[in-house]
């Protein structure tokens, strides 16, 4: 009885070590060539990599990442001395080895237990050999544009190659139905655009013609994308479709924009791990965008999905943040109507923004002090003293409150716009124009309404003379 207690305690104690011991991802390496080195396991997370393993390589090459925890699926890098790097495919199974020569890891790069990167390799090879077949066709169409006979021979051939890289690529996702290479496969497959057949009595018809194209590109550019599965965090691949999309397909008008977002959007909210890395992306995308008018998207997205309490990712902090800042640019995005500014003036008359009688009117925030105002505002002047005759007006509001400083300066430079003054920013135009620092321009149309922020004095002649031309008859 008593040697029959110690067998199962004996079994108990093998099978606690055994639990103890058990990895959920096990991946022996062998890199010929390298021994006693530091080589790393990283995954691409948007367009940044990130490190998650660490092994030291013995005398023979040899060591083994591992881990108690599976790995979020995706691509993985390889990490060897001098930063150079090879990529395997992280999915279900995470149980496999691998082996290569560190001289040449990329063309000797053999996998045991584990097909789908067997097929990754071939894959990566074939395809790369396509790529630059591709490109060498197109190097020479274009150094025979001006030969007819050669150029039509050339085009042929490739879209032949084309063609054949299409069909490849539908081998490959369709060879592997399921797995993580299929997904990748087919989130890189170019949209076909069809042939548009144009009447003949169609005036322009290679404007409509564009114009088709350009819209089925659009509303077709992420239909190979599947935003249900958090598996394309772990690649380049959705980043880079994202910036492509919102950087050179949509038009860089806000409304469009927000047209766009407000149909990605729903594609993501059934994996909230891929709403927020989207909505994140977008975020930060518009946030850095230096380009006029896309303050009017981040307010959107800031509506839409952070001040809404979607955004459960953020802190307290970020929110508080973000809620101040948001206050401040909802009153001034371009296409609102400019908030009234009524205050004393240099002059010692009240003067209203409201009542500038112009086709357009340059609200400019300065100081006499400030250092890139003193190179803007004798800028300003010059232009000035051109445009004053051509329907523009100036309404300068200085943003200190020392006056003797101010009316030595519009003395001394002979300012003879409006000079507006508000020591103590009783029309709250800090607020309402976000002036949070000098100079600072925005250009008002006849009615007031926002048609430019924060240009340069350099950029207001062509900006006005594109707005007549384009947009003053509407």
């Amino acid at each position: 009885m008593k040697k029959s207690i110690l067998g199962i305690i004996a079994i108990l104690i093998f099978s606690s070590s055994f639990c103890q011991m058990k990895v959920s991802y096990e991946i022996p390496v062998t890199i010929s060539g390298l021994r006693d080195s530091t080589i790393f396991l990283a995954y691409h997370f948007g367009d940044k990599q990130y490190l998650t393993d660490t092994v030291r390589l013995d005398g023979r090459g040899y060591g083994v990442f591992s881990g108690k925890e599976l790995l979020p699926s995706g691509i993985y890098m390889i990490v060897l001395p001098g930063k150079t790097y090879f990529e395997v495919l992280i999915s279900d199974d995470q149980k496999f080895s691998l082996s290569c020569s560190y001289s040449d890891y990329f063309n000797t790069l053999k996998f045991s237990g584990s097909n789908e990167n067997s097929y990754f390799i071939e894959y990566q090879k074939k395809y790369g050999a396509m790529q630059q077949k591709a490109t060498s066709i197109a190097k020479r169409v274009q150094a025979n544009r001006q030969d007819k006979d050669s150029l039509s021979i050339l085009l042929r051939e490739q879209k032949i190659q084309e063609a054949a890289m299409k069909s490849y690529l539908n081998k490959v996702m369709n060879d592997n139905q399921g797995n993580l290479l299929s997904v990748l496969v087919k989130s890189m497959l170019p949209i076909e655009v069809p042939e548009f057949v144009i009447p003949a009595v169609t005036h322009n018809p290679d404007s409509v013609k564009w114009v088709k194209q350009y819209n089925y590109n659009k509303n077709h550019f992420f239909d190979n994308i599947d935003f249900n599965d958090e598996r394309l965090l772990r690649t380049p691949i959705l980043q880079a479709r994202l910036d492509a999309f919102f950087t050179n397909v949509v038009i860089q008008s806000p409304d469009s924009i927000i047209k766009e977002i407000d149909k990605l959007i729903p594609k993501c909210k059934s994996n909230h791990k891929v709403f927020q890395f989207v909505s994140v992306f977008l975020f930060n995308h518009f946030r850095e965008s230096e380009i006029m008018g896309h303050d009017a998207v981040l307010v959107k997205l800031a509506d839409d999905i952070y001040l809404s309490g979607k955004a459960d990712w953020a802190s307290k902090e970020f929110m508080d943040d973000l809620r101040r800042q948001v206050e401040l640019l909802r009153h001034n995005l371009i296409g609102m109507k400019a908030e009234n500014l009524v205050m004393d003036s240099y002059k010692g008359v009240f003067v209203s923004l409201y009542d500038v009688d112009k086709d357009f009117t340059v609200l400019y925030f300065w100081e006499p002090d400030c250092g890139h105002c003193k190179e803007t505002t004798p800028k300003l002047k010059a232009l000035y003293e051109k445009a004053k005759n051509e329907g523009i007006e100036i309404f300068a509001v200085c943003t200190t409150s020392n006056k003797a400083e101010w009316t030595k300066y519009i003395e001394e430079q002979q300012l003879t716009w409006i000079n507006g003054w508000d020591p103590e920013r009783n029309t709250h135009f800090d607020y309402f124009y976000n002036v949070q620092s000098t100079p600072m321009i925005y250009i008002l149309d006849r009615n007031k309404k926002i048609i430019a922020k924060k240009l340069s004095v350099d950029d207001i002649p062509s900006f006005i003379s594109n707005y007549r031309k384009y947009f003053s008859h509407r």
